[in-house]
């Protein structure tokens, strides 16, 4: 069977499994805490499948393994005990009859063909007979370590500023926050382009730019960054905050 079929399978299979535990459990953002176990299952299947268990493969693999579980962990301690995330609850209101088929499209399905994609340049770097190092490894190494340092540290400084009960209902601007008002999402973006580049000196860069591309356009501009601002837009604090603030990158913030 064709290497990339076989692991659409799998994923096809897990992605069905995660919408049968949102079922049962009654919250679609089930699918947050499957998102990095997923990256971590396609990346081993790989390795296994392709007999990559050279040092560079291995060193990817780890790099995967520990981003993937450290945000599923993350993600179920951030619901655990509350509602389900508002973005669903939405979608849970607006869908009315159609929503267990439209969970299973647009949730399910959807986040599985884009962590498929994106997962690709991990994917193909197994697969392709891994050429001596190049000066791209360590490079994206590098920016690997800075965007997990970004989105571990600012998931981190988040959740303790949540558990200070003198801060219900205020906006976090301390820390990282203080220089991006995203900067998870900016590690996040970072940490997978170090990902590609660390890839690409052994891969055809196309069709692998893909899954750099895709993450970054779905934080930019559609599930990540756009939600987040349209929540607290108009709250006098939030636009304190916007106006001093980068949206993204992290920069010395405005006077």
């Amino acid at each position: 069977m064709n290497y990339y079929i076989q692991l659409a399978i799998i994923l096809f299979v897990y992605m069905n499994i995660g919408f049968i535990l949102a079922l049962w459990l009654k919250r679609n953002d089930i699918a947050d805490v499957a998102w990095g176990p997923g990256f971590v299952l396609l990346n081993w299947i790989s390795v296994i499948t392709r007999d990559a268990f050279d040092f560079q493969n291995i060193i990817l693999s780890i790099l995967i393994t520990i981003w993937g579980i450290r945000l599923s962990i993350h993600v179920l301690s951030r619901n655990r005990n509350k509602p389900e995330d508002f973005r669903y609850q939405q979608w849970r209101m607006e869908w009315g009859k159609w929503f267990y088929l439209r969970s299973w499209l647009q949730v399910f399905m959807l986040q599985g063909l884009l962590l498929f994609l994106i997962a690709l340049p991990v994917l193909m770097f197994h697969e392709y007979s891994v050429q001596p190092y190049s000066w791209f490894y360590f490079p994206g190494l590098l920016l690997w370590c800075i965007g997990f340092y970004f989105e571990a540290i600012s998931d981190y400084q988040l959740a303790a500023f949540k558990k200070n009960p003198e801060n219900k209902g205020k906006i976090i601007c301390s820390g990282l926050w203080r220089y991006s008002r995203h900067p998870n999402y900016f590690g996040e973006v970072l940490l997978w382009w170090g990902i590609f580049i660390m890839c690409m000196h052994s891969i055809p860069i196309w069709p692998s730019i893909i899954g750099p591309i895709i993450i970054t356009w779905l934080i930019l501009f559609v599930s990540g960054i756009p939600l987040l601002e349209k929540k607290y837009a108009g709250r006098p604090d939030f636009e304190e905050y916007k106006r001093k603030t980068s949206i993204f990158l992290p920069l010395p913030p405005a006077s």
